[in-house]
């Protein structure tokens, strides 16, 4: 097993016991053995950081525990940017990293950060949740050449196109990354960024290569979004409180057992209806079923790693299609939601 390896087995078993000096301790490590502070960064801790995610995911860890060993690869990297070894002279030139309104998932914006910094980029790192008028001000205030902005959670999607146009507006070219934005940068490309880079290493390349030589293409997609002019977007994400409480409603008609829920099972059976529809408004601003079905998809998964049957979701899906019949985009996305869940709740050990 190489240091890397090595490394990346021991950082696990640190943030597991919720040890953050055995954390720091094991990267130090690393990089004292010769492993360079960016691949310290890229292949120990975010690959660390993912499987946290996969295996809260699949029920193995906690939400506490989650939060906990998130909180300890944060501080890594807090502490390996003081390391010998990550010293560094900005040369390169000033980039605001930040996540959009809404994003909390800011390690990921972190690691871009400190990656940057390690390739010379005087980095301004304005964190998590960054509300759209405040990063503007900011980039009035201090003119970076050039923004990188972080979505992890698709339904933030309308938030980072509200984010992406105000930057350009101000003048500053937009680099994107995130799984928001799809694993091809499909998103990036609706949502009229400058660049979309798939990982940390090449949007470092891609900045390195020239701010001036951002664009995608030599002449890049309109922003405008035609087939929001439906309102089957702004209609549906409007009416979200309204569509809850009902369908709520409806499951305990439909579902008498639902009425001995207790106050928590309710709250979260609330919860999860407002999930479903906030991820339909987004595949509407987008016009893709794909992100809606992947979500449905994602859901099912994780229920049944809880023991919630997966078939559980086509109720609420059906009721959601009966009170939005007035909706052909909407309809569609919930026909091929409920298709995609019909088919993976009835294959073989699903």
């Amino acid at each position: 097993m190489n240091t890397t390896d090595a490394a990346r087995d021991r950082l696990w078993d640190a943030v597991l016991d919720g040890d953050e000096y055995a954390a720091v301790a094991t990267v130090f490590e690393a990089v004292d053995a010769g492993v360079t502070p960016e691949d310290a960064l890229l292949d120990v801790v975010a690959p660390v950081q993912r499987k946290v995610g996969t295996e809260w995911a699949a029920d193995r860890l906690t939400v506490a525990q989650e939060h906990a060993a998130t909180a300890i690869n944060d501080r890594v990297i807090a502490a390996l940017s003081q390391h010998p070894a990550a010293r560094t002279a900005a040369h390169a030139g000033r980039v605001t990293v930040a996540c959009v309104d809404g994003e909390w998932h800011a390690l990921p914006a972190r690691l871009l950060g400190e990656v940057l910094r390690l390739r010379g980029w005087r980095v301004d790192f304005l964190g998590a949740q960054v509300p759209t008028p405040h990063l503007i001000a900011h980039l009035h205030q201090y003119a970076p050449d050039a923004v990188a902005l972080s979505c992890s959670i698709p339904t933030r999607l309308p938030a980072a196109h509200a984010a992406i146009s105000a930057c350009q507006a101000a003048g500053v070219s937009v680099l994107v990354g995130g799984a928001a934005f799809g694993p091809d940068g499909r998103y990036a490309r609706l949502l009229g960024a400058d660049a979309w880079a798939p990982d940390a290493r090449a949007a470092a390349q891609r900045l390195n290569e020239g701010v001036a030589r951002l664009r995608l293409t030599a002449n890049p997609p309109s922003a405008d979004l035609p087939h929001l002019a439906d309102q089957e977007y702004s209609m549906v994400s409007g009416a979200k409180a309204q569509l809850v409480t009902s369908t709520v409603a409806e499951l305990e008609h439909s579902f008498p057992a639902m009425r001995d829920y207790s106050e928590a099972q309710r709250e979260h059976t609330a919860a999860d209806i407002a999930h479903i529809l906030d991820f339909l408004a987004t595949a509407l601003y987008v016009d893709d079923d794909e992100l809606f079905t992947t979500f449905i998809a994602w859901t099912a998964e994780v229920l049944d790693a809880r023991g919630v049957p997966a078939a559980s979701l086509t109720p609420a899906l059906e009721l959601l299609s009966a009170q939005l019949q007035d909706f052909p985009r909407t309809q569609r996305m919930l026909a091929a939601a409920r298709s995609a869940l019909s088919a993976q709740t009835t294959r073989p050990n699903a």
